[in-house]
């Protein structure tokens, strides 16, 4: 075995410390742009900052890119990216790869670069659970317009007739019927959107999304904390949660919420009894808001516009869609309006 070359090993540092650091930005990138999503897009630069104090300039001048033989080296898989999330993979990947290696030769220089590259390494780990775990987030982004059910005998005619024109977020909401039934319905429900594509979340009831692996759980303000509910259903769900105000919206970002409800912006007899929150809240989600967020509450085609005006461009229906003369014209009206129909 050779001596160990400090050059080499500056070489070996620098092109790892480049690698972390470009890997990282690219994530970032898709964080802030893509995602509009703060606390990734700001873990990504603090890991990219942690990093910078260890790029000093001799690991700078110990670079030689005309005689690097790994310059011409490729394979066809790096020539293509199927979509974005096998993006964020690869360079995730690249990270974890290029931290390990900068953790055992960092060693050779400081043996605190090879622990602070250890702990980066594990943060870049669960940086990969939460971004990559987070499909259906990302999924639920896309979708402008939001079905909850209300018990009626035609249930799933009419969810189906919303589907087929192009709806691609269904809530079953029931809060009276036996669980048998109601366990029987989501079943059926989550079927239903199965075959269409389309996501499928349970109001309240954390066992029943459960029992029929749905995609997640709306919550309402009395409702499970969204820890427990995050523990029992795992990382990669997604959970909703009700609120009428700026202080529950604060608290629900804070409790980890994946998306937010924002209403009800008329009053409505699925929440009887509650005063409305109004188009000021709804102006106040637009601009305050790092999370999806659906206004709901009495929306319907015939004020919908004003609801789009306050900054809405997603909502939640139900009358509107359920209580149609013909679901099917209502979904599309809606989804014309908010000028996502699908094709």
């Amino acid at each position: 075995m050779q001596q160990s070359s400090p050059m080499a090993i500056a070489r070996i540092l620098d092109a790892n410390l480049n690698r972390a650091r470009e890997g990282l930005r690219t994530v970032e990138e898709w964080c802030r742009f893509g995602l509009n999503h703060q606390h990734w897009a700001e873990e990504c630069k603090q890991l990219r900052q942690a990093l910078a104090p260890w790029h000093q300039d001799d690991l700078r001048a110990a670079r030689d890119t005309p005689n690097d033989v790994g310059t011409q080296l490729t394979h066809p898989q790096e020539s293509q990216r199927t979509d974005v999330r096998a993006l964020l993979q690869a360079n995730l990947c690249r990270v974890q790869e290029a931290l390990r290696v900068l953790e055992e030769y960092g060693k050779l220089r400081d043996p605190a670069m090879g622990a602070c590259c250890k702990q980066l390494r594990y943060r870049v780990y669960a940086l990969e659970s939460g971004l990559l775990g987070a499909k259906l987030v990302q999924k639920l982004r896309q979708c402008s317009l939001y079905l909850v059910t209300s018990p009626q005998e035609n249930l799933l005619a009419t969810v189906e007739a919303a589907l087929q024109w192009g709806l691609k977020l269904v809530q079953y909401r029931d809060k009276d019927t036996e669980d048998q039934l109601r366990w029987q319905r989501a079943k059926d429900l989550r079927q239903l959107c199965t075959q269409y594509g389309a996501l499928f979340l349970v109001n309240d009831r954390v066992d029943l999304a459960l029992a029929v692996n749905a995609d997640g759980v709306h919550l309402g303000q009395q409702d499970l904390p969204i820890a427990v509910a995050r523990q029992l259903l795992g990382p990669d769900k997604i959970i909703g949660r009700s609120t009428t105000n700026p202080e529950e919206m604060a608290k629900a970002i804070a409790e980890g919420a994946d998306y937010i409800g924002v209403g009800p912006v008329y009053a409505t007899p699925t929440k009887a009894g509650k005063k409305p929150a109004g188009l000021d809240y709804v102006q106040y989600a637009a601009a305050n808001s790092p999370l999806p967020w659906f206004a709901i509450g009495g929306i319907d085609s015939g004020n919908l516009g004003e609801v789009m005006e306050a900054g809405a461009n997603q909502v939640a229906i139900v009358r509107a869609i359920m209580e149609a003369p013909d679901p099917s014209q209502a979904t599309a009206q809606l989804l014309t309006q908010l000028g996502r129909i699908n094709s």
